[in-house]
């Protein structure tokens, strides 16, 4: 894993630990419950489709680096708190090299 996703998943499952939602933003997000985590991956989920919408329009993808940099953040303290983390999605990423993405996802469909 990419040392920048070592350090932040070191940082998140401390935080979730710890258990203080008073002094950490995780931590409050953890102990305000699932539903609120996924209302705030969301939110930022919507921010970036705008970002880039924006970014189209104007060439400059600095405001969509910035909201997606919250959105991989939000999605990532949602892994935490389901007790999963980034090396979980790097090893689904990593399976699906050498097969196409319509065949992949082809194999996901339900009949």
């Amino acid at each position: 894993m990419n040392d920048t996703l070592k350090q932040l998943t070191a940082i998140l499952e401390a935080r979730r630990r710890a258990d203080n939602p008073e002094q950490s933003y995780v931590a409050s997000l953890h102990h305000r419950g699932l539903n609120k985590i996924l209302e705030k991956v969301g939110e930022e989920c919507t921010e970036v489709i705008l970002a880039a919408k924006d970014a189209e329009a104007s060439g400059d993808c600095r405001h969509l680096i910035s909201e997606t940099a919250d959105l991989w953040f939000h999605s990532l303290v949602m892994l935490s708190h389901l007790g999963e983390n980034a090396d979980a999605v790097l090893a689904e990423l990593a399976r699906r090299f050498n097969t196409s993405g319509l065949a992949e996802k082809a194999s996901r469909k339900t009949s």
